[in-house]
């Protein structure tokens, strides 16, 4: 199958390779033209523009999306949308034109180990386009979630379980990092954890991975962005009546990561020492 990438950062250009490897020829088109004549390079035809991008591909044309959410993504279809025709699809991000959105996890390993997709589409859309699904992901690494939307609402909520995972290996190795009866290899304990541990899991492979090369995370700073899926998470659950505390307490944790003291903290410091007389630190 031919189909076009628009978008050739981490994540767009991995798949792309894993594309071609893969034996499908691609069309790609980045703003940064280093980007084009890389994977030109690696076999990939290059385009100039997306309207260029259009031109080069022939009915049904596929086009996915690789660029950050919002305004980038409709400024893309946008310029993409006078060269399609009915039966065209554009992949992520419709008129007589498909749109397919597919929530995508696997990171930078995707190349390697493949990415879970969900999928949101028509059915029509969907079978037109499973071919690149089957050779992006892993066995039974893809699924209809069900009419376009779908896909990138599973994985909003896929990214919200995430958040939790995190907090609670956080706070775990935290406490084992703390410990005042014991000095604990953490890097040991992540490793016999992922063999036979009820706890064994991917992140906890690459917690292992990460305390490996760094026992104490000394080189890191524990400062979390988030990426707004645990936001909307946590909004969606708020609409629905649906209790979400962990997501929720794993979200406000990281927006308290990014605060080097907490005027809240220091409220409560001197609320505490007003009513009880109770010590408190000078800045």
């Amino acid at each position: 199958m031919q189909l076009a990438m628009i978008g050739l950062g981490r994540m767009g250009g991995n798949m792309s390779e894993r594309l071609m490897r893969d034996g499908h020829k691609m069309v790609v088109f980045d703003r940064s033209p280093e980007a084009v004549q890389k994977y030109v390079g690696l076999g990939a035809m290059g385009a100039a523009s997306p309207a260029e991008v259009v031109s080069k591909l022939s009915a049904p044309r596929v086009v996915w999306i690789m660029v950050p959410a919002g305004k980038p993504v409709d400024d893309t279809i946008a310029a993409l949308l006078p060269g399609l025709q009915k039966g065209d699809v554009i992949i992520d991000g419709g008129k007589g034109i498909h749109f397919v959105d597919s929530g995508t996890s696997g990171g930078i390993w995707g190349l390697e180990n493949g990415y879970c997709l969900m999928i949101g589409a028509s059915p029509e859309a969907f079978k037109l386009c499973e071919p690149i699904f089957k050779s992006l992901a892993p066995e039974d690494g893809y699924g209809h979630m069900g009419p376009p939307g779908s896909g990138h609402y599973v994985k909003m909520i896929h990214n919200g379980v995430e958040y939790g995972m995190l907090q609670a290996y956080a706070e775990g190795y935290e406490i084992l990092h703390a410990s005042k009866n014991f000095k604990l290899d953490l890097h040991q304990i992540a490793k016999v954890w992922n063999h036979g541990s009820v706890v064994r899991s991917w992140i906890n492979e690459l917690a292992e991975i990460a305390f490996q090369r760094d026992a104490n995370l000394d080189q890191l700073k524990g400062y979390v962005e988030d990426s707004g899926e645990g936001r909307w998470t946590v909004q969606e659950a708020i609409d629905l009546d649906v209790p979400a505390p962990v997501i929720t307490l794993s979200l406000l944790t990281r927006l308290r990561s990014r605060q080097a003291d907490s005027f809240g903290g220091k409220v409560i410091a001197a609320l505490r020492n007003e009513f009880g007389g109770h010590a408190v630190k000078k800045a």
